[in-house]
């Protein structure tokens, strides 16, 4: 009889095994299917400064003015950077200019005019010439200088190389530039054209823009201060988008998948939950932070989390200590889904 009872319980004990090993996923009485997670608005900043050294001339802004992206926050001085601007555009047209002329080639007139030249060099060293047999003829008959004679074949000589000068001239009117004058004169267009656009880029930087929308949380400067690139002059933070950074436990990091989502709740407005969405989950552990003080969890490996909020009404606050809730083993349709107005 107590053999058969043995027999009984092992039986029994083997299909207890059984269904704990066929049924690992099944809710078991007390295990927790909602993941309650504290963390804080994500407070994210930027520390705008002037990419150029010069006094302010105005700054815009207040602390505590919301802005958008593009606004114009402050000005520095801009009177020499105007002034080097302007070089710049005139010696760029310049430039252009005798890009065009080279390209253009001589005008009509130009080439008109060189053989008008070329005839009277040609007229004038057959005049030298002319005059230089005469005066040889002269000289047989005892009736001119040797000296005179020298004198004017020279002057024939010079007569004759102007007008080969002339001609060759003329060729050179025909013919245009040379290309090797108008690569030079294109390369040196290049150039203007690069410090003109460094010299818009020193002007643009005497200007400072706000890069998002945000809050002016801290007015650093002041008019008159002097601006250095390393010297911030304002402080934006940021408000779109909204997100908090909690902590999620190991334990639960299978149980939560990217772009569930969940309800964010304040001491501010406890009764009205805000929608959100898990948007980023650490790939590496690390220890709890100080700032979670539950002594169960300062010694527990935990993973980063980022949920994005739905704050249409703009009362999440940067830094507002926030209660995250959401289910777990929930079904994600698509990874990272803006939930704000389903």
């Amino acid at each position: 009889m107590v053999k058969k009872r043995v027999l009984v319980a092992v039986a029994l004990l083997a299909v207890g095994i059984a269904a704990v090993q066929f049924w690992p996923r099944q809710q078991r009485p007390g295990e927790d299917t909602t993941a309650v997670i504290y963390g804080n608005v994500e407070i994210r900043e930027a520390q705008l400064a002037f990419n150029a050294s010069e006094h302010i001339k105005e700054i815009l802004v207040e602390e505590g003015d919301r802005v958008i992206q593009g606004q114009v926050l402050a000005q520095l001085h801009t009177e020499l950077l105007d002034a080097q601007l302007a070089e710049m555009q005139a010696t760029l047209q310049a430039q252009q200019q005798l890009v065009a002329k080279l390209n253009a080639g001589n005008r009509p007139e130009e080439i008109l005019e060189g053989e008008a030249q070329l005839r009277a060099a040609r007229a004038h060293a057959k005049s030298a010439a002319d005059s230089y047999q005469r005066m040889r003829t002269l000289l047989a008959k005892k009736l001119a200088a040797e000296e005179d004679v020298e004198n004017m074949s020279a002057l024939a000589d010079v007569a004759s190389a102007q007008a080969e000068a002339a001609k060759q001239a003329l060729i050179l009117l025909r013919l245009g530039p040379r290309t090797e004058d108008i690569a030079i004169a294109q390369a040196q267009l290049l150039a203007r054209q690069a410090a003109l656009t460094a010299a818009q880029q020193r002007r643009n930087n005497a200007t400072l823009y706000a890069p998002a929308d945000g809050v002016i949380r801290n007015r650093i400067l002041e008019p008159g201060d002097m601006a250095f690139p390393s010297m911030p002059a304002l402080t934006l933070a940021f408000t779109q988008p909204v997100w908090v950074r909690a902590y999620l436990p190991e334990t639960m990091l299978g149980r939560v998948k990217l772009g569930a989502r969940a309800a964010i709740h304040t001491d501010s407005y406890p009764d009205k939950p805000y929608q959100g969405w898990v948007g980023f989950i650490s790939p590496t552990a690390e220890f709890t932070p100080k700032t979670v003080q539950t002594p169960e969890l300062r010694t527990r490996l935990v993973y980063s989390m980022r949920v994005f909020a739905c704050n249409p009404e703009d009362e999440l606050r940067l830094g507002m200590p926030v209660t995250v809730s959401l289910a777990l083993d929930q079904t994600i349709a698509d990874d990272n889904t803006n939930h704000c107005g389903d």
